[in-house]
């Protein structure tokens, strides 16, 4: 397989991965998993880990036990590595996104022995009753959990495509023989949405990959998903990425808010937010909301995803300079830089601190500063940065002052 043909089929999966793997219920789900998966989304982990551990000891025979846990181990992974945000999607941060450091050899020989277990049982399932509409769903959910590991843990995307298809067919034969399991239209639509996003050279290697296409019905099936029960966390997390890449920033806001209000614990919901609300051209209602993340995020005792105060202060940062407020702005991305950001962060810093400059009629520095944001957004493969420094160091960064 070519280069070119990996990064297509590479962004397909990435696009695809949190809703193939967050998706990890039956028809009736337990009372243990949704316990635990709602830790989780609250990013209270370790109480994640315990129930679902419990779990999966009480129900030893039983898929959905073993690929909760499973679930929820790759879940903690992304976060202690550096989950990915909606700008790693709207940007094309997918290739940094997969290029981290392995994870610690007990949780990743973990989740290994759940997932396995989990897809062990689900085959059985299936084979004893082919038609079984929960066993076909169960057994795409595992396999879909399979192929985002592989791709966002272990950075072996072409590797995770056969189980990312087998993931793919389980639940559209779970909406061809059972149109009522709307649930099952969150990695359908995911897929056909990823799918129609790309290059027509790129969808011809998709549909012989096995995958299916068409925005609009993609976007039908996960809007369908996200009034169903069991999938409506993982529906709207999809839906406010794709609203944010549409354009849609008021729905995207509005989505994320609703979301925010179900998982009042996730600090990280409310981060989104305050990007949302910037993309949506709110940027007071997005400084507010900042700055009360900020100061959540230093009174949090909890873990922290790698880089976030960082994250957190340049994302203020940012609002600032569409607010006019220079002298602020320029305090934040400043501080932000000593607060070791990951890398495309620090290199977006040096962005805004261009544009600061061209604002303050200071070209010179405005160049240097996007000469340093190109370097940095190049090394740590951002390629929305890299291309927006170029094209600012040719036009000047400017705006009608918000008053």
């Amino acid at each position: 397989m070519t280069a070119r043909m990996r990064t297509a089929l590479g962004a397909l999966l990435i696009a695809a991965q949190a809703d193939l793997a967050a998706n990890a219920q039956v028809a009736e789900p337990a009372r243990a998993p949704a316990e635990a998966f709602h830790a989780a989304y609250n990013l209270n982990y370790e109480d994640a880990l315990r129930l679902a551990r419990q779990d999966a000891a009480a129900r030893p025979d039983d898929s959905e036990a073993h690929r909760t846990l499973a679930t929820v181990l790759w879940m903690h992974a992304l976060f202690t590595r550096g989950g990915a945000t909606i700008d790693h999607y709207l940007g094309g941060l997918t290739s940094s996104q997969i290029k981290l450091p392995p994870p610690p050899a007990d949780a990743d020989a973990e989740f290994r022995k759940h997932l396995g277990r989990a897809i062990a049982l689900a085959e059985a399932a299936v084979k004893r009753d082919v038609r079984s509409v929960d066993a076909r769903y169960d057994l795409g959910a595992a396999h879909g959990l399979q192929a985002s590991y592989v791709a966002t843990v272990e950075g072996r995307v072409t590797q995770a495509f056969g189980s990312a298809r087998r993931a793919y067919n389980s639940h559209e034969w779970v909406l061809e023989h059972a149109p009522d399991r709307t649930d099952a239209g969150l990695v359908v639509g995911t897929y056909r949405y990823a799918v129609a996003a790309l290059s027509m050279p790129k969808r011809l290697i998709a549909y012989i990959a096995g995958f299916g296409g068409g925005e609009e019905r993609g976007l039908q099936l996960i809007e369908g998903a996200a009034k169903r029960p069991l999938t409506r966390t993982d529906a709207r997390i999809a839906l406010a990425l794709m609203y944010s890449r549409e354009g849609r920033q008021a729905d995207a806001l509005s989505v994320l808010k609703a979301l925010f209000a179900d998982h009042p614990q996730n600090r990280l919901l409310q981060l989104e937010i305050g990007s949302a609300a910037w993309r949506a051209g709110l940027p007071a209602e997005a400084e507010a909301a900042l700055t009360t993340g900020l100061a959540w995020h230093d009174r949090d005792t909890r873990p922290k995803v790698p880089g976030e105060r960082a994250l957190w202060i340049y994302k203020r940062g940012m609002a600032r300079v569409s607010l006019n407020r220079l002298d602020d702005a320029v305090a934040d991305l400043r501080v932000a830089l000593t607060q070791a950001p990951v890398g495309w962060v620090r290199g977006r810093i040096h962005l805004e601190l261009g544009k600061v400059a061209d604002l303050r009629q200071q070209r010179p520095t405005a160049v240097t500063e996007y000469l340093a944001a190109s370097e940095l957004c190049r090394a740590h493969q951002d390629p929305w940065c890299q291309e927006e420094a170029g094209r600012l160091r040719k036009q000047p960064f400017s705006f009608r002052p918000i008053s």
